[in-house]
């Protein structure tokens, strides 16, 4: 099967129990798992898991949905989150429970840490797939998860999409390897809204860092209202910016706990 070239990545059909994805791979030094957001692995995305290689990392990318290198749009947009509500590897919905894709991505971790060793491995996810790396914690292969805009479940303020044993266990995880789960959103963001970092600090205490970038009407950097992508589509890369800050506080994270 035939896939989309990503310049400076190698790609190939990763598979676990059943479950098929595109997995592209590039860089040197520990693994960091990049999940995508909603359409897919846009040229954002990958400038992100570019200044990942840069800083010293591998990254592991899967392709869940959407078109490697195709521009964010409306269609796009559309048509992946059709293709996430109907596949069963996704439940969108579940509030206490998580999706059976974070499966297939443990075993990429997995493969991440045998390929590249050290401590263990980093593992970052956005919007739909935010939470998805606080399932991943629950690997002994993860050391170090960051949830960047994490918009599930759908429809509710709060939740967490993960049970409340397995957020005991994340937290235990935390005080035994001494590492924090790093959550990023925007203040006015409707699909990650403040209930839910509060619901993941009331359960992870200090294990969980809160990192929120003031999007309200008038504030100091311009930023619009409806932002919603810290680290891709919404990042200004430019020293001074919070969402410069809030990359630079994750590549900060991936050092102390993977180097």
């Amino acid at each position: 099967m035939s896939h989309t070239a990503i310049d400076g990545y190698a790609v190939y059909d990763f598979v676990h129990n059943g479950l098929s994805h595109p997995l592209y791979v590039g860089g040197e030094g520990p693994a960091v798992v990049v999940i995508h957001e909603v359409p897919g692995i846009t040229p954002q995305v990958v400038y992100f898991a570019d200044r990942l290689r840069e800083a010293g990392y591998t990254v592991y990318m899967p392709s869940l949905f959407g078109t490697p290198g195709q521009a964010m749009g409306a269609v796009n947009v559309a048509s992946a989150f059709a293709v996430a509500c109907v596949r069963r590897e996704f439940r969108l919905l579940a509030a206490k429970k998580s999706s059976p894709v974070t499966e297939f991505l443990k075993a990429v971790c997995r493969r991440a840490h045998a390929e590249c060793g050290g401590r263990g491995v980093g593992a970052l996810g956005m919007c739909l797939t935010g939470n998805f790396a606080l399932s991943l914690m629950l690997d002994d292969s993860v050391m170090a998860p960051v949830l960047s805009q994490p918009s599930l479940p759908v429809g509710r303020a709060g939740g967490v999409h993960l049970s409340d044993p397995d957020m005991e266990r994340v937290r235990q995880r935390c005080d035994e390897f001494d590492t924090r789960v790093i959550g990023l959103r925007f203040t006015g963001d409707a699909l990650c809204r403040k209930p839910r970092f509060d619901d993941l600090e009331e359960k992870l205490g200090n294990r969980f860092e809160r990192i929120e970038i003031d999007s309200k009407p008038g504030n100091e950097h311009g930023i619009h209202r409806f932002a919603h992508s810290v680290l891709t589509n919404d990042l200004v890369d430019a020293e001074g910016h919070p969402t410069r800050a809030a990359l630079d506080r994750v590549l900060e994270h991936f050092e102390q706990q993977l180097k």
